[in-house]
């Protein structure tokens, strides 16, 4: 029999959000972008979310029976600021009110400044690829360190600004709706400026106190999808380079470097970049098969069920190894790992304990290597509006009636809270009892 698996005291569960995700009553440039049919399915509109907003204080009971005692979630640009420089004071008070529930409650913040949307006004007037942005950037970030003042949050500046500029500025799946190398390039080095500018302004705001602060990169394992094809082999290597370690290079170095023949190419140096983490966060889901091709747009992306474990429900691999290995390739940067995003599509609820005792038992041992790993935080709390899959894909803990929008808990929420607890990984029963 091994040995049983154990968590330090100091280890920190939590679970994660984002507020256009599950809020509901935002117009965005996310609701513009469905309003035009942009998701895969036309028709769908995020709508009234998950009610969040309204059901916030409710919500929090369900984080503290998961024995969580960190949430993650995000300050929506557009809710406080709906027109260029006219604030929401109402929205500015509420999200406070929230935060301070949150510490009094025993949960810290852990909140995100930047999870993919913006106002309407932003790409119309001050884009990421215009100086103007970080402008823009500037009074959002000073109105954001004044709100966070005194709620003990930790601050993630920018969640997965690789999938941003692949997908807004590169793909044209995202808003702003791009495809240009060179838009991109710009875009990317203003979004690693207005990572310096925010952690300025807190640091000016909060008298220079030490200061949790990061970002939440998403990352995958990539592997060629002919191993014996050289220019697969190269992709692949140049994928990891520049998906997952660009933009955490830029903010441990100060340089940004970014090169893909076709697509996007560039350096600068960006003052006041270097070190400028204090925590690395890290987003793992799959696994990820890379194929290259001949012209635009060069490469194709996939996924196998390759152990014969069956893709999760999105279409993604289940790849708990390739968790571990990402975990050590971080190990370089010499920071605080937090899990800022873990999790899997499980539509009937029945294969998330499992997901979820793989995973932590790889993290686990990359402790053991010495990887500095110190919080968990999974994705999500309640099922939620995925982007451009709209409402079919279901991630949460808890699930979510869209009519009612009744939260019922799925058996991961007891295996859970099992590990909270004791502070130990078993395997789940096979039948996880749901909690009541």
């Amino acid at each position: 029999m091994s040995p049983t698996l154990s968590f330090p005291e100091n280890f920190v569960f939590g679970v994660a959000t984002s507020s256009y995700q599950v809020e509901g009553g935002i117009e965005n440039d996310w609701a513009e972008w469905e309003r035009q049919g942009k998701l895969k399915d036309p028709k769908v509109r995020c709508g009234d979310g998950c009610g969040h907003w309204d059901k916030f204080y409710d919500d929090i009971q369900l984080i503290q029976a998961l024995g969580a005692t960190a949430y993650r979630l995000s300050i929506e640009w557009a809710r406080v600021e709906p027109k260029r420089g006219t604030w929401d004071d109402r929205a500015l008070a509420g999200y406070r009110e929230r935060l301070l529930a949150l510490k009094k409650a025993g949960i810290r913040p852990v909140v995100t400044l930047h999870h993919f949307t913006h106002p309407q006004w932003f790409h119309d007037q001050t884009p990421w690829h215009e100086p103007s942005s970080l402008e823009s950037w500037t009074r959002y970030a000073k109105k954001c360190a004044e709100l966070l003042e005194g709620t003990g949050a930790a601050v993630v500046t920018f969640n997965e600004p690789n999938i941003f500029i692949l997908s807004g500025y590169l793909g044209a799946a995202f808003p702003p709706g791009i495809m240009d190398g060179g838009k991109a390039f710009a875009a990317t080095t203003n979004i690693v400026r207005a990572h310096v500018i925010a952690r300025q302004a807190l640091l000016e705001r909060w008298g220079g106190r030490p200061l949790d602060i990061g970002l939440a990169q998403h990352v995958t394992v990539f592997a060629p999808h002919r191993k014996w094809w050289p220019f697969d082999q190269a992709l692949t290597r140049l994928g990891e380079t520049i998906f997952n370690h660009g933009f955490i290079e830029a903010l441990h170095t100060g340089k940004v470097a970014m090169n893909f023949p076709g697509l996007i190419a560039g350096r600068d140096r960006i003052d006041g970049a270097e070190k400028s983490m204090s925590f690395l966060g890290i987003n793992y889901y799959t696994r990820t098969h890379v194929q290259f091709l001949a012209g635009p747009p060069f490469a194709t992306f996939g996924f196998r069920d390759a152990h014969s474990r069956g893709l999760t429900d999105i279409g993604w691999e289940y790849y708990p190894e390739g968790f571990g290995w990402v975990l050590k390739q971080m190990k370089r940067y010499g920071l605080p790992v937090w899990v800022t995003e873990n999790g899997l599509d499980d539509r009937t609820g029945k294969r998330r304990p499992k997901f979820i005792y793989d995973h932590l038992k790889e993290l686990l041992l990359a402790r053991a290597e010495g990887v500095d790993v110190t919080t968990y935080l999974h994705w999500s709390l309640m099922d939620n509006f995925e982007w451009l899959e709209g409402w079919g894909p279901r991630f949460g803990l808890y699930e979510v009636d869209l009519k009612t929008q009744a939260r019922r808990p799925t058996p991961a929420v007891s295996y859970f809270r099992k590990i909270t607890k004791s502070r130990e990984l078993v395997p789940p029963d096979e039948k996880e009892p749901e909690a009541k």
